[in-house]
């Protein structure tokens, strides 16, 4: 029975599938986004959101624990350094899975799981956008909002 067995063992033994997640979580710390199985995508988040979690605190602890994940000097520098950094403000979610379709030969689900912060793309458009109003505030935030904006008229026109 597989009562309580929830996460994927992606066809491998132990040590296997291991050893792969520290490699996976390596190559997309060091190059953004990697091309891969939508079920080896979905092991991979869970593995490594809570290691870029730990590396808001910089101490020698957790880039201990880090290292011992990941198994690459150069990935736990990029993560303690340029991705801490870009992560800092965010709450969690640091990674986003993209579908791209299916493999010629064995059908298996294509995706790109990527860093969310590295997305230039997406970055652009969200900066784009405006804000906007929704029909919840009612007439109190409008006339709150015309107060203010009367407010910081009125200075202006008595200097001059």
């Amino acid at each position: 029975m597989r009562h309580n067995k929830k996460f994927n063992h992606l066809g491998r033994k132990t040590a296997h599938r291991n050893a792969m997640l520290a490699n996976m979580a390596a190559s997309l710390l060091k190059h953004k986004k990697i091309n891969t199985t939508l079920a080896k995508a979905k092991e991979l988040r869970k593995y490594v959101e809570p290691i870029i979690t730990r590396s808001k605190e910089d101490t020698t602890h957790s880039r201990r624990l880090a290292f011992a994940e990941l198994r690459d000097k150069e990935a736990v520098t990029l993560l303690f350094g340029e991705i801490a950094q870009r992560v800092a403000d965010r709450p969690g979610g640091y990674t986003r899975i993209l579908k791209t379709g299916f493999r010629l030969g064995d059908a298996a689900q294509m995706c790109f799981i990527e860093l969310v912060d590295y997305n230039e793309n997406l970055l652009k458009d969200a900066a784009g956008k405006k804000k906007t109003k929704t029909r919840r505030a009612g007439k109190k935030a409008a006339k709150a909002e015309d107060a203010v904006v009367e407010a910081a008229e009125a200075p202006a026109e008595s200097a001059e």
